[in-house]
């Protein structure tokens, strides 16, 4: 009879979790739209993370959507600007929490660089500092980007 009982606790903490994940998910994509002012549908996030800091790359998925590609370059040029001020608060509405990194990336934002580069399709915003506390902070902000945006980007270094 306990058995049973913990079988179904389990079961319904499990199907409880991965409503609140689900539900999570959702809110990301709405505000994220919101906020960025893109629809995730019609674009690709991608979050690379490097020796130096990383990148965070945005792509209108139709390379004749120029809507799609003009919004993603100004947004990031717009969220680079925040950045390197030490504001923040996009991402924390987006997620709905300051990710991690951000008081650190904040503190430190004098030795971070941040760097709009357009690309056929969109942008990307390369993130870089000399500072191993900041390329650290960097690092897991990043990841945290990965994972709460659902990209499949790998969590580890890699070249440029």
């Amino acid at each position: 009879m306990k058995s049973r009982i913990a079988a179904a606790l389990l079961l319904f903490s499990a199907f409880s979790l991965a409503q609140q994940t689900s539900d999570h998910n959702a809110g990301v994509v709405q505000r994220g739209d919101e906020v960025m002012g893109f629809s995730h549908d019609k674009t690709t996030h991608r979050f690379r993370l490097y020796k130096d800091g990383g990148s965070i790359e945005a792509l209108a998925n139709n390379p004749t959507d120029a809507t799609s590609r003009d919004e993603i370059r100004e947004h990031l040029q717009h969220i680079a600007g925040m950045f390197k001020s030490g504001d923040f608060n996009a991402p924390m509405l987006i997620h709905a929490r300051t990710p991690p990194g951000v008081p650190t990336m904040n503190k430190l934002r004098d030795q971070i660089q941040y760097r709009v580069e357009e690309t056929p399709n969109g942008a990307r915003v390369r993130v870089s500092s000399e500072n191993a506390k900041a390329v650290a902070a960097i690092h897991d902000f990043l990841r945290f980007q990965i994972q709460d945006h659902q990209t499949g980007d790998p969590t580890t270094i890699s070249k440029e």
